[in-house]
């Protein structure tokens, strides 16, 4: 029996490849199937199941893609309703693979579909929870993201109250849980950077497997502070259940390498929006007027999501050489797939072609700190809401970077403003923004808020923030 996690940094999501003599079934796989598809040939495997714990809000699964390719059939939890073929499983119901036996368990509560896939092994012990978004390391999901449903979320959490306490909580405290999600997942709350735990430790540390946490408790806990999901989870989530064109279109189409005229074409004449996904230090220098900056090296696709608002937007893009493909991919991994292609030769052929650039003032904290003191600059704060309260510069304002772009319009474009974040990958993107908007008299703060804090004693914590929403 082979039990692997393949975990994906800038979106915290976990796949799962499980095998036993010669079968595999996948849990949750992204977008792309090319990794899940070479690993099972390079074992003489087939895949056979892919096993989806609940319609996913925050990326778009690879299920149907493996399906297709692959043969495997596409596994729901009860209640499910997917509009392509897929088996709707029982609770309780047991999956044969190899020599081993998977459990179904229908957990509702993040979802009403919401089902955890309990790996028995080939004696018929307990030996793992795949938990999707019902129990995390150190937290369960968020009651708020079901794709479409007629319960409230503290309905949702009753649910949740409920799977947990009658479903996982009497299996072995050896089962080791392995979650859908780790830090940094918008699926849930304070969820542990640790990516497996034993299901004992878990019912010691996780506040909501706690035996004297009552009803009530629980889904004031769960329902307490809850911000807004980013705007493209509702849309995700719809596409999982609905379904979506086969990957391999989706990068024949994106990964085009387009001259000049024609990447000006697409430009002007589709309204496609220009993507600068290059190393920050690139960018800084230049870079094509108009041009939305969301590095590759980082959140990318999160970042995407939640900044670019329509799924069905047009895109042209730069990238480091060599990232192209790796671009495309992380779009559609969050169902941007209306990539048009990239501008061949990068910003030097834009240049050689006669064409105008943009660039960006940046400096380093210790300027920052000599430039604030005039009093015509104004310091702005992209961090998110909860940064700001814990500790911020006095006399800035906050104007979280998930809400820009439509609280740009309510400021100055005369302004003179130093942008910053925690270490300055945020602030850039705020900062391309605001050029985009005609802001041209923008500073970013390099090192952000983690060298600012070590370098003056102007820093507060929490008393009445001046925040944009």
């Amino acid at each position: 029996m082979i039990v692997e996690q393949i975990y994906t940094g800038c979106l915290a999501e976990a796949a799962y490849y499980i095998e036993s003599d010669g079968e595999v079934a996948i849990v949750d796989p992204l977008r792309e199937t090319k990794p899940y598809l070479e690993k099972a040939s390079s074992h003489n495997a087939r895949i056979k199941y892919v096993l989806e714990t609940h319609f996913h809000a925050d990326f778009v699964s690879g299920h149907i893609d493996l399906a297709r390719q692959g043969g495997a059939e596409i596994v729901f939890g009860p209640t499910a309703t997917p509009d392509y073929p897929a088996y709707i499983a029982t609770d309780e119901e047991e999956l044969s693979l190899g020599k081993v036996t998977i459990r179904v368990l229908h957990t509702p509560g993040h979802t009403m579909e919401s089902t955890s896939f309990l790996l028995l092994d080939e004696a018929g012990r307990p030996h793992a929870l795949f938990s999707g978004d019902t129990l995390f390391i150190g937290d369960v999901g968020r009651p708020d993201l079901a794709v479409k449903s007629d319960v409230s979320r503290e309905d949702l959490a009753s649910f949740l109250f409920d799977s947990l306490r009658n479903k996982i909580m009497p299996l072995p405290d050896d089962v080791i849980v392995y979650p859908g999600h780790g830090a940094g997942s918008a699926c849930g709350k304070n969820m542990s950077t640790e990516t497996s735990d034993t299901l004992g430790n878990q019912k010691l540390f996780n506040y909501a497997l706690q035996k004297d946490m009552t009803r009530g408790a629980f889904i004031r806990e769960v329902t307490a502070g809850l911000v807004a999901p980013p705007q493209y989870f509702p849309k995700n989530a719809v596409i999982n259940k609905s379904g979506y064109e086969p990957i391999e279109d989706v990068l024949s189409r994106g990964i085009v390498a387009l001259d000049v005229k024609s990447f000006k074409s697409l430009v002007g004449e589709n309204g496609a929006l220009i993507l600068d996904t290059r190393n920050s230090v690139e960018f800084i220098k230049s870079f094509v007027p108009g041009s939305l900056w969301i590095g590759i090296e980082d959140n990318f696709a999160p970042w995407v999501g939640a900044l670019i608002k329509d799924l069905d937007q047009p895109i042209v893009f730069l990238a480091d050489p060599g990232q192209e493909e790796n671009v495309v991919t992380r779009l559609a991994r969050v169902g941007y797939d209306h990539a048009l292609g990239y501008l061949a030769g990068g910003i030097e052929n834009w240049i050689q072609a006669g064409e105008s650039t943009d660039r960006l003032i940046s400096c380093n904290v210790e300027q920052f700190l000599l430039g604030m003191q005039e009093e015509e600059w104004q310091v702005m704060d992209v961090r998110k809401v909860s940064e700001f309260d814990s500790q911020h510069l006095e006399g800035a304002i906050n104007i979280p970077l998930d809400f820009f772009e439509r609280e740009v319009k309510k400021l100055n474009s005369r302004n003179k403003y130093f942008v910053h974040c925690f270490g300055g990958y945020r602030s850039l993107i705020a900062s391309s923004i605001l050029i985009a908007a005609g802001f041209y008299n923008i500073v970013n703060v390099n090192g952000g808020f983690k060298q600012i804090k070590q370098l003056t004693t102007k820093v507060t914590s929490y008393q009445e923030p001046v925040t944009m929403l």
